[in-house]
C-alpha cells in the first residue's frame, strides 16, 4: 500500500483558499457513482504488460467502498481500458510516438475485447447491477473516450468517488475532467494506485488543491452513511 504524504504547502495552499481542507462532509447517495478506474487483469495480474502490482493491494477498500454505496442506493461503475482499431486510428500521437516494439504489441493485445487483460481483476466484487463502461482514452469524460457522462446524466447522478489505477493516469485524467464538468469528486487517497508512492502522492495534492476532495476509505465510508442518515437522500 501506499505511504501517503500530502506536503503541508499543499496543505496551507488549500486552507488559504477555502478556509478548509475538507470539502464534503456528506454525499447523496442516490446522486453518487464509485467509479473504479481499469482494475483489469492487464493491469493487476502478474506478468501482465502493464502491471501495477501496488493495485492488487487496494481491491478490499474499493470493495468496502462499493458494498458501502450499493447498500445506500448508489451507483459502482467499473471502467474498462479498451483498444480497438478505432481507437489506434484515432488516437495517433499516443500509439505512434509513446509506444514501440513488442511493449506496444503486447500493450495493444492486452486491452483488446475479450483477452485476458481487459477482464475486470476477479477479486473485486462486481454485482448485476453494476455498470461495465469502456473507455479508449485515458480520461473517461474526454470526448470520444467513453459514454460515462451521458448515463450519469440520466441516472441523476451529479457525485463521483473515484478509485483504481494508475493513480497519475488514468484515474487522475478522470477526476480533472470530471470537476470541470460540474461533478464532484471525492478521490481515494488508500482506494487508488500506481507504481511509486512519489507519483501517487503528487496526484494526491493535485487532486486536494485544486480537482476533488482527497478522503481515505474509512472517510468516504463515513461520508456516504452521514449522508444516508440526511432527509434529503431518500429524494
Amino acid at each position: 500500500m501506499h505511504k501517503i504524504a500530502i506536503p503541508d504547502f499543499v496543505l496551507a495552499r488549500v486552507i488559504e483558499r477555502r478556509g478548509k481542507v475538507r470539502l464534503f462532509e456528506s454525499v447523496v447517495p442516490s446522486k453518487t457513482a464509485l467509479v473504479v478506474v481499469d482494475l483489469q487483469n492487464g493491469f493487476m495480474a502478474p506478468g501482465q504488460p502493464a502491471e501495477i502490482g501496488n493495485a492488487r493491494e487496494i481491491v478490499p477498500n474499493v470493495n468496502k467502498i462499493g458494498e458501502a454505496l450499493r447498500a445506500a442506493g448508489g451507483q459502482v461503475v467499473y471502467i474498462q481500458n479498451t483498444v480497438t482499431e478505432e481507437t489506434k486510428a484515432e488516437w495517433t500521437t499516443w500509439f505512434d510516438n509513446f509506444l514501440h516494439g513488442a511493449i506496444k504489441e503486447r500493450m495493444i493485445a492486452a486491452f483488446e475485447r475479450g483477452s485476458f487483460g481487459h477482464a475486470i481483476y476477479p477479486e473485486l466484487i462486481v454485482k448485476p447491477e453494476d455498470w461495465k463502461v469502456e473507455k479508449q482514452r485515458f480520461g473517461a469524460f474526454v470526448p470520444g473516450s467513453s459514454d460515462l457522462d451521458a448515463l450519469l446524466k440520466k441516472a441523476g447522478i451529479d457525485t463521483l468517488i473515484i478509485t483504481g489505477t494508475a493513480t497519475n493516469v488514468c484515474c487522475e485524467s478522470t477526476a480533472r475532467d470530471a470537476m470541470m464538468m460540474n461533478y464532484k469528486v471525492v478521490f481515494v487517497s488508500d482506494g487508488n494506485a500506481c507504481r511509486t508512492d512519489e507519483e501517487h502522492n503528487g496526484t494526491l495534492g493535485n487532486m486536494l488543491a485544486l480537482f476533488a476532495d482527497v478522503q481515505s476509505t474509512e472517510e468516504v465510508i463515513d461520508t456516504i452513511a452521514a449522508g444516508s442518515a440526511m432527509p434529503m437522500a431518500a429524494e
